[in-house]
């Protein structure tokens, strides 16, 4: 930037020059030219010396305030030259008021003001010292634009380490307060010195400033300035190699980020950022994934063989244990979390990686085919410096992360969870990513035994998983086989939060088993009972929402939906539903009216619909304006009104 810094200068120095040529020249108003030749001599000497730090000098006010001085100068020039003439005809017909004399040496003042500012806000720590900067008198009327020039400064180049982060420190709290100091923020190039200090500062610095930068992504335009500046490299640095603390802060930036600007994901993801926050996941939850940490088949059985041993000896009439063949990834184990064993998948980790440790040790390494499954070709090796550079935390790293208070673990792990939540949502191939991995056991994991952060936001990525695999039916196939562990642990710790029912996981929760409603044998009806009870006396939210669920049970886009719409009604469900469509809340009611459309449809001769007078709660609903205005109530209450009036009129009548 200095020489484009040194073009701008040389005008104003040139005018600065002019008006004191003028003013010696000057035949009225002598000392008032006089005034004005000192003040302009001042900039000039002023001016010279920025010419002279160029290179030091912050760009966005140096541009602002050497424009408003070009300004000044000109004005001052120009009434200078006014007294020049000699004449006596000129000097009686020019007349110019003395207020304008105090007016441009005020001006000349302020831009004096402005120039001596700049520098001081441009040295170095060791020569400014503790001198306070001040206001400019150009930010007179946005101090607020003097106050963040001041610290972007200070980022840029003069601020010590201390100095710098607490400059970071400033802007994190201004952006906080209001999203248009934010703008001002990026405007005045304070992104690229924030992404300087996540790389290079201390820890302090680094949090601050990645928290800075998250904060700054408030909106697409901000975050799209953000990545053409280079913050998804800077990132995946920091996730790579960064201390814990910093780390954490990053992944919830990266979330702020996706969340903002879903169109980022992407980005993140061709970065590898998806493989190290699930490694950051996975640290101290479960084994990392094959595709990540190279595991191989020996492990996993020895894995079956210590599940199996240790269900025999806790129960022996409990040791159906074995090892399910799956056709396309080979040999995996069973669900960890049988019927009287919930804590046997904790047992499985900890055996796993044991066995990690020792084939680790003794220099048994294997290659992963890319589907998470060894292509069984083990190969042995004394040196494991190879197996140990395929890890992205190993060695020494390893040890410091281990060393972490539990806080910190805690926190990097709710904020990981938040990233893959955000990158998740709405992205098939981020999706796939992360269920190819180990993440969905570690899901399963942290939401039974995680911090509450940790739980909340599992249960988010959990939800957006399963709503893309709703959509998607070959991540649907691959990611929530029945026969799979990972996916049956999920299964396992949802149909817990929902059958518990008192925490604020349920709404999640409820939607990521809505969203898997096609996973489901027709064996597989323990998820309706507890959604059923959902509808009696519940919050609206958590009602509306268990409608939905089941309504997704019961369509007729699912497969099973004759089974699963008998297993609503066996669990009691259509009474409940006739309450909602009569007095349940707006939002509410079209959801019940929708899900009880869908029942009549498929098991019309039903004795219990016939009982709790469904047909009558049809024809009452089909007169309801608001209600026929929802389109696919519009659409299915004809027609499920038909099958009613077709199979249970007559019953119906008995019931009266």
């Amino acid at each position: 930037m200095g020489d484009l810094v040194k073009q701008i200068l040389a005008k104003p120095i040139q005018l600065s020059d002019q008006i004191i040529k003028a003013a010696d020249e000057a035949a009225s108003f002598k000392p008032e030219c006089s005034e004005l030749k000192s003040k302009a001599e001042k900039l000039a000497g002023l001016l010279r010396q920025a010419a002279r730090a160029s290179n030091e000098l912050y760009e966005r006010p140096t541009r602002r305030i050497i424009d408003d001085t070009d300004q000044v100068l000109e004005k001052a020039l120009s009434l200078v030259l006014k007294c020049r003439g000699h004449g006596l005809m000129k000097r009686v017909f020019t007349i110019i008021p003395t207020a304008a004399f105090r007016k441009m040496s005020s001006q000349l003042e302020n831009s004096i003001g402005d120039v001596s500012w700049l520098l001081r806000v441009s040295a170095s720590a060791a020569d400014r010292g503790d001198e306070y900067f001040g206001l400019p008198p150009i930010a007179a009327n946005e101090p607020i634009l003097g106050l963040i020039w001041e610290q972007i400064a200070i980022l840029y180049t003069s601020g010590s380490v201390d100095e710098r982060s607490d400059a970071a420190a400033s802007l994190v709290s201004l952006a906080r307060d209001n999203d248009r100091y934010g703008k001002l923020i990026i405007e005045e190039g304070g992104v690229g010195p924030l992404l300087k200090l996540v790389k290079e500062g201390k820890i302090d610095g680094q949090e601050n400033a990645a928290r800075a930068i998250g904060l700054l992504g408030k909106d697409p335009e901000s975050v799209e300035h953000m990545i053409h500046a280079g913050v998804c490299s800077v990132f995946v640095k920091i996730l790579k190699e960064g201390p814990m603390k910093v780390q954490a802060v990053v992944a919830w930036a990266v979330s702020e980020l996706a969340a903002h600007y879903p169109k980022c994901q992407d980005l993140f993801a061709q970065h590898n950022i998806i493989r190290l926050l699930v490694s950051h996941l996975a640290f101290e939850t479960v084994q990392e994934h094959s595709k990540y940490a190279v595991v191989s088949k020996a492990t996993s059985m020895h894995a079956a063989v210590v599940l199996a041993a240790s269900s025999t000896n806790e129960n022996t009439s409990n040791c159906g244990v074995g090892i399910d063949l799956d056709e396309e990834r080979g040999p995996i184990l069973p669900h960890p979390l049988g019927n009287k064993h919930p804590n046997l998948m904790h047992n499985v980790v900890a055996s796993t990686l044991a066995m990690k440790s020792t084939t680790t040790n003794g220099g048994v390494t294997q290659k992963s085919n890319g589907n998470g499954i060894g292509n069984g070709n083990i190969s042995v090796n004394n040196n494991n410096t190879h197996h140990q550079q395929s890890l992205s935390l190993t060695g020494a790293s390893n040890r410091a992360r281990e060393m972490e208070d539990p806080d910190t673990k805690a926190y990097i792990k709710a904020m990981t969870a938040r990233a893959l939540w955000h990158l998740a949502k709405g992205n098939s191939p981020i999706c796939r990513s992360i269920t190819e991995s180990r993440a969905l056991l570690c899901f399963a994991v942290l939401l039974e035994k995680g911090a509450e952060e940790v739980q909340y936001n599992s249960a988010m990525a959990l939800m957006e998983i399963t709503a893309v695999a709703e959509e998607d039916s070959e991540l649907r196939r691959s990611a929530f086989k029945p026969n799979s562990p990972a996916c049956k642990a999920v299964v396992d710790q949802l149909y817990k939060v929902i059958e518990k029912a008192d925490s604020e996981l349920l709404v999640p929760c409820v939607k990521a088993i809505g969203n898997l409603a096609r996973t489901f044998r027709a064996t597989e009806t323990r998820m309706i009972s507890p959604l059923v009870k959902m509808l009696d006396e519940r919050e609206a939210e958590v009602t509306r929402e268990a409608c939905i669920a089941l309504t997704k049970f019961a369509c007729s886009d699912n497969y099973l939906h004759l089974d699963h719409s008998k297993a609503i009604i066996g669990a009691g469900g259509a009474k409940h539903l006739v309450q909602l469509v009569y007095f349940g809340e707006q939002i509410v009611q079209s959801c019940a009216l929708i899900l009880l459309c869908y029942i009549a449809l498929h098991v019309p001769d039903s004795e219990e619909l016939a009982q709790a007078e469904v047909l009558t709660v049809l024809e009452w609903a089909s007169k309801q304006g608001a209600m026929m205005q929802v389109e696919e109530v519009d659409r299915l209450l004809p027609e499920a009104k038909g099958k009613l009036e077709l199979y249970q009129s007559r019953g119906s009548r008995g019931y009266h």
